[in-house]
């Protein structure tokens, strides 16, 4: 007899590795549409995920939608180079229009991790240098290379050891430090580096997340990213960026590296490249790409045709609904409500954004430690009201606030709202009292 949905679900953790399965939170859905998914119990849940910045212009937008049945007439896989087909090379095409420029050659693949061991892989081949610098509190994959430069939490290498001959200096403190102080404890630390652990002659690439993501949504100052393009240019290593989660629209510009002005010599892309298909593209000049000869790399089901296709419509509808446009905007509202609901709630520690791509950090409110725990108390009751919020931060206390592009001012409005309600619960079960806003409206 074959089993129906939910009693497939009651045995999820028997099917599933709970590598896999354990996760937040674990919401059986039978439908995803614009901002939000249908659950199986009958009620409807704003998704403030994008999963996990993902669909970056809404669930099942129908111009892509239409753009997969159309490619799925014509061709279902297409081993690149065995074969050659129209949606890649137009793809290709038109990422060099919309990326930073001299950014204009690609390999294809099919996740973010695939796109950090290209990149890495290609510094290497490049430059006949063996290190990479990375930074505490990156995430950029967990296959054993991209591991090797993680170090967003120590439970994702466990029993691994990634052996990648990386070494790792801290990324920006913008809550702790100025910005000033920021550019030039980085000069600090990456001259210690060279003095004592490893040459600047033996160092490929640097590479870095223009906004830490698992790490916590921590925004670096603009000066602070300038200077490592400038210690790179200095000693001739190249630059990485990471933005598989900063990509397409996401920061109010197509990329992190057109927000802060600038540019990498490599650059990893995924996540909201296709809306959900599975696709990645590890990006440089032709000037490097050219020194990164047949066989040196391979893929077999990367830049498949029809993932091409729909990231081709997720790029027509970024431009023609002005998402980037909105995504500021919308940002902006989100981060002024936010602002007030961190002066409200003592739990809430600090507050990080860029466009549409939000940390909410919450704390001990007698301590002012990170709160991980506190935290997951917090999302669980978003849920009971219908709202999806994600989290991430070494301790897991931040939380990540990433809606469409798309999303609209009341859907913010509506979403925050109900996170309010949910900070207010929880300060009252931990014996916290927050602002008192009809109080407020009295006085």
């Amino acid at each position: 007899m074959t089993k129906s949905w939910l009693d497939l679900v009651k045995n999820a953790g028997e099917l599933v590795a709970p590598s896999m399965a354990k996760d937040h939170p674990n919401l059986p859905v039978m439908k995803e549409e614009g901002c939000y998914y249908y659950g199986a119990d009958g009620r409807k849940y704003l998704d403030f995920t994008s999963g996990i910045a993902v669909t970056n212009i809404g669930h099942r937008h129908p111009k892509v939608v239409q753009a997969i049945k159309d490619a799925a007439d014509q061709l279902l896989h297409g081993p690149f180079g065995v074969i050659m087909y129209e949606s890649i090379l137009r793809l290709a095409d038109e990422l060099r229009q919309i990326l930073p420029e001299g950014l204009d050659c690609f390999f294809f693949g099919n996740s973010g991790t695939e796109a950090i061991e290209g990149a890495i892989k290609l510094a290497k081949h490049v430059t006949k240098r063996p290190y990479v610098i990375s930074f505490t509190g990156g995430f950029h994959g967990r296959s054993m290379g991209a591991l090797s430069v993680t170090t967003s939490k120590s439970k994702y290498r466990k029993f691994l050891q990634p052996n990648g001959l990386t070494y790792q200096i801290p990324y920006a403190n913008p809550k702790q430090y100025s910005e000033q102080e920021c550019v030039e404890k980085l000069e600090q630390d990456i001259t210690t580096l060279f003095k004592h652990q490893v040459t600047p002659e033996e160092v490929a690439c640097i590479i870095l997340e223009p906004v830490l993501g698992e790490g916590g949504y921590v925004v670096p100052p603009r000066a602070w990213l300038h200077k490592i393009r400038e210690i790179c240019d200095r000693y001739g290593i190249l630059l990485i960026f990471d933005e598989v989660q900063t990509g397409f629209g996401r920061t109010g510009n197509w990329f992190a590296a057109q927000t802060f002005q600038v540019t990498p010599d490599i650059m990893a892309i995924a996540k909201g490249i296709a809306s959900g298909l599975p696709l990645s593209a590890t990006v440089s000049s032709k000037e490097l790409m050219q020194q990164w000869p047949a066989g040196s790399h391979g893929t077999t089901f990367g830049g498949n045709p029809i993932a091409c296709s729909a990231a081709l419509a997720t790029i027509e509808v970024i431009k023609e609904e002005n998402l980037l446009q909105n995504c500021l905007r919308m940002g902006q509202i989100a981060r002024e409500k936010l602002d007030w609901l961190k002066w409200k709630h003592p739990v809430v520690g600090d507050v990080r954004s860029l466009g549409l791509i939000i940390g909410i950090e919450i704390v001990n409110p007698q301590t002012g430690e990170p709160d991980g725990e506190g935290l997951m108390n917090i999302l669980n009751k978003c849920v009971q009201k219908g709202v999806l919020f994600y989290f991430c931060g070494n301790s897991g206390e931040v939380i990540r606030m990433i809606p469409p592009l798309s999303v609209t001012e009341e859907e913010i409005h509506t979403g925050l709202d109900k996170l309010d309600e949910a900070l207010s619960e929880y300060e009252k079960e931990i014996g916290v009292l927050g602002f008192n806003r009809e109080l407020e409206e009295k006085v």
